[in-house]
């Protein structure tokens, strides 16, 4: 489903365990399953836990730092990129798992339950 190595689905629940927001359990019957209350858990938060240093994966270019067009373009996205980044972490801290959860659990419900009639 998640269509990528299992290496890495492992170490993102590796993560995700250290932090106490998950266990597993070994063998038969074995598995992951949530540890602590979703309502205490933020996206942030699990942000934090896989390691995440970074929220945007685009940045500053700096193939010719000499270049003075390549050095006002860069200030000019430093400076948004930053602004853009505090503004989303301050957003990921406020939802929480158990949010989502009742929102996927709304969803489902509403595609169980068919078109208005």
């Amino acid at each position: 489903m998640l269509g990528t190595n299992p290496v890495v689905v492992r170490r993102t629940m590796s993560g995700l365990r250290n932090t106490g927001y998950v266990r597993s359990e070994k063998g038969h019957g074995g598995g992951w399953s949530i540890a602590r209350d979703l309502a205490s858990i933020s996206l942030l938060d699990v942000h934090r836990a896989v390691g995440g240093p970074r929220i945007f994966a685009l940045g500053n270019v700096s193939d010719n730092p000499a270049c003075a067009v390549e050095q006002v373009v860069n200030d000019a996205l430093g400076d948004a990129l930053r602004d853009a980044e505090t503004l989303l972490i301050q957003r990921l801290a406020t939802v929480t798992l158990a949010e989502l959860a009742s929102a996927f659990d709304d969803r489902c419900q509403a595609s169980f339950a068919g078109p208005p009639l």
